[in-house]
């Protein structure tokens, strides 16, 4: 192999962890490898099979867990952790296994309130749980998986009936594995359960779309239901990173827009000024025409991911639009800094964009230039006619090196 191999996993239509499971099988992993790492842990006990199925029209890989034990014991955590750490598997295994059903003990812990040693594994300590766990970890050991991230986790919603009784969905333990994970409910029904959130959030790095990657091998998992018009997979991406160049200044942006054609246009100043106070990158407006003929402006803001929310309660809160569209975009913006000058008794700042230590664009910062003119009784244009010449007197022109003294931020 070229490389370290990554795997993406696509929990948006849910997941569990059977069909994390029959996901790593159908993208590769050998069936009769994943039984000898179970068989390892749980002798006699359970019988692995798969069978290719279809989900909403789309084929996946089933995996089938059959319990052949006579009896199955209900096991505290500590019972499960001696089964694992004294069983005959490779460490990259049994570390994975250990890390998923340590998450699963603390989290029924804070939901039942007892220590973790003291949890009872009733739905997600069975034979089969055991079964997907150590299994998901042996097969990520037989496609050699170096690193591992996750896509937002589509959780559900109504009601399920679980050993506890009837219980709202996301049911608690899976509330308590995604703290700090993205989450959205995706349909109707338990679309995640707590042995799938923890093999997610135990060993995956990080919640992300979909990452740049070389594509090797992919698989999907199947559920049990099969619900019209909404595919219930689990898919696995496998892959070798591809690394972003050290000079690449591309960054991840949301657009957030809305057509509006009913506010006062005398508002729409003071509007694109909160955005811009609220930390937007940047806020327009577009003249259009809507339907029926009537005039009307696009509002667009341009956003870093973790802004969006808030931004995005601007725009309601501050227009009388009743919605807003959002799209995920690549910016990328060059270094800048600024360098103050003394400018008709002023220091202005001189904003500096650069790359590789070599200047690219030269702009005075207007708003600072503006209200000098105004303290100096001047007109802007000749104010701006001076800095720029301030600018060129003091080597600060394109394709000229970067001063030492640049400024990388303004209070």
């Amino acid at each position: 192999m070229s490389g370290p191999r990554h795997a993406w996993i696509d929990a948006s239509a849910g997941v569990a962890g059977d069909m994390l499971l029959g996901a790593l099988i159908d993208a590769g992993a050998d069936l009769a490898v994943v039984q000898r790492a179970v068989d390892a842990v749980i002798a006699d006990s359970v019988r692995l099979t798969s069978t290719s199925v279809t989900r909403a029209g789309q084929r996946a890989n089933r995996i089938l867990v059959e319990v052949i034990a006579q009896d199955v014991p209900v096991r505290e955590w500590k019972a499960v952790e001696s089964l694992l750490a004294t069983a005959r598997l490779a460490t990259p295994i049994r570390d994975r296994a250990l890390t998923t059903f340590g998450r699963l003990a603390e989290a029924e812990g804070r939901v039942h309130a007892l220590p973790p040693e003291r949890v009872h594994f009733h739905e997600v300590g069975a034979l089969d749980s055991i079964a997907d766990v150590v299994g998901v970890a042996a097969a990520l050991d037989a496609l050699e998986i170096d690193s591992i991230s996750a896509s937002a986790v589509a959780v559900g919603s109504g009601r399920v009936q679980g050993a506890h009784g009837d219980l709202g969905v996301p049911v608690p333990a899976v509330v308590e594995l995604a703290g700090g994970w993205k989450i959205v409910a995706g349909g109707s029904g338990e679309l995640t359960t707590p042995t799938g959130m923890a093999l997610v959030t135990a060993l995956a790095e990080s919640c992300e779309d979909l990452p740049l990657i070389t594509l090797q091998a992919s698989g999907a998992g199947a559920g049990s239901r099969d619900t019209p018009g909404r595919p219930n997979l689990t898919r696995v991406l496998i892959g070798e990173r591809v690394a972003q160049p050290d000079n690449d200044l591309s960054e991840a942006a949301v657009l957030i827009e809305a057509n509006i054609d009913d506010l006062d246009p005398r508002l729409w100043p003071g509007v694109l000024t909160r955005l811009l106070t609220a930390g937007a990158a940047d806020a327009w407006l577009v003249p259009i025409t809507m339907k029926k003929g009537r005039p009307a402006q696009t509002l667009t803001v341009l956003a870093r991911p973790d802004q969006a929310t808030d931004l995005r309660e601007v725009v309601l809160a501050q227009t009388s639009t009743i919605g807003v569209r959002e799209t995920t975009v690549r910016k990328t913006a060059l270094p800048r800094g600024w360098v103050d000058l003394p400018v008709a008794g002023h220091d202005l700042p001189i904003k500096i964009a650069h790359r590789d230590g070599t200047i690219w664009q030269v702009t005075p910062e207007f708003d600072d230039l503006e209200r000098a003119a105004a303290e100096r009784d001047l007109s802007p244009l000749a104010l701006l006619e001076q800095a720029t010449a301030a600018a060129a007197s003091a080597g600060l022109v394109t394709g000229a090196g970067v001063p030492e003294d640049l400024r990388t931020s303004r209070s």
